[in-house]
């Protein structure tokens, strides 16, 4: 049978990465099977093992016996979660793939509708904890605030994403074909967001349940692995201008330059106010500071982000007054560390006035990218 015949025959393939999962594999199988069975989904199920050494392999081996449409790959080296979910990638016998945990974080039941999220148009269909809908049980503190440090810098590279590292997800097989996918850890859906090519998403809420068996792999090395992920994301779209990460770099350097151009303004009619009209000086800042705001807005919303932006005055507006108090509390936040640090930490005081001009800039690119320009290709 030819490669495009085996690609014909199953709807979606559905990949299980596996280490030692002994205590769940053939309940999360069966579980997925029954999923298939009741939405009359013809897909497949491709086990992707790292040699476990606990009986999980024998245990998929049997059921092979009794499910044709289940599939083992035991990977002798390189191990790694993220690594056998790209060799899935690979062999995977559909057009469409979702991945899934074993230990039942991740509800089976929502496999029709990434599907037919999948099927409607969307790139990449992604479990979300974060939107509206979604949640985390039992899970303690300092896991929980490791999940929302993870999430945050994911959302630097992936603004419109609310769960970027969600390891629950389906794609369009063409999104990974041909990407140079380097995988470290546990987060392979920052890597397909980041090296893969696709233009759509849509968002499924849903609650993650901790593991119902078998122990957490959650490790120091799995935090400092997503660093390096993340760092190599960021570098790999400076030389492949075709991927999502590289326009949020150009949006990072457009909204640098308008910041600066905003300076000049801002001197400019502070000298002229104070020096020609004869305001003092503190009344001319005022009018300087605002000045430089509304420019900063003008050039932001035309050229930063026009490609995101809808023309109706009324929404105009609305971005301006989110800009407007986003930026005064950026100035508050400029002064704030520049006292803190000055008074406080003993520092020069210019150099503390440039930590907060950088804090000040971080806050509100960060800021107004969320809240005042946001992406459209999230799809409802």
């Amino acid at each position: 049978m030819s490669d495009s015949n085996i690609a014909e025959k199953y709807r979606i393939t559905v990949i299980i990465p596996t280490f030692n999962e002994i205590e769940n594999i053939e309940n999360i199988t069966k579980a997925v099977l029954d999923v298939f069975a009741k939405s009359d989904i013809n897909g497949e199920i491709l086990v992707i093992d790292d040699k476990s050494k606990d009986g999980t392999i024998d245990a998929v081996k049997a059921m092979q016996k009794s499910y044709p449409q289940v599939s083992l790959i035991v990977r002798e080296s390189d191990h790694g979660l993220s690594q056998s979910v790209v060799e899935g990638f690979e062999k995977a016998n559909s057009e469409i793939i979702q991945v899934i945990d074993a230990d039942f974080s991740h509800p089976v039941e929502l496999i029709p509708q990434f599907l037919s999220a999948i099927e409607s148009g969307a790139d990449v269909c992604m479990g979300s904890r974060y939107t509206k809908g979604g949640d985390i049980t039992d899970w303690p503190l300092k896991r929980r605030l490791i999940s929302l440090g993870a999430t945050f810098f994911g959302r630097v590279l992936f603004p419109e994403v609310t769960d970027p590292v969600s390891g629950f997800f389906a794609i369009k097989k063409d999104v990974v074909e041909g990407a140079e996918l380097r995988p470290r850890g546990y987060k392979i859906l920052m890597e397909v967001l980041g090296k893969g090519r696709w233009q759509s998403f849509k968002e499924i809420p849903f609650t993650f349940k901790d593991r119902e068996a078998g122990e957490s792999k959650l490790k120091l090395s799995t935090i400092i692995d997503y660093i390096k992920q993340c760092i190599d994301i960021g570098l790999y779209a400076l030389s492949h201008h075709e991927t999502s990460v590289w326009g949020e770099w150009k949006k990072l350097l457009k909204f640098g330059c308008v910041g600066l151009s905003g300076i000049f303004v801002n001197t400019g009619i502070l000298y002229i106010l104070t020096e020609y009209a004869g305001l003092y000086y503190l009344v001319s800042s005022l009018f300087a500071i605002e000045a430089s705001i509304i420019t900063n807005f003008l050039l932001n919303d035309s050229w930063t982000f026009n490609d995101k932006v809808k023309s109706q005055i009324a929404e105009k507006w609305k971005r301006f007054v989110s800009f407007e108090v986003i930026s005064v509390l950026g100035v508050a936040i400029n002064m704030g560390v520049l006292y803190t640090l000055t008074e406080f930490a003993g520092m020069w005081y210019i150099l503390s006035n440039v930590i907060g001009i950088f804090v000040a800039f971080a806050w509100n690119f960060y800021v107004n990218r969320h809240v005042t320009w946001k992406e459209n290709n999230h799809l409802k």
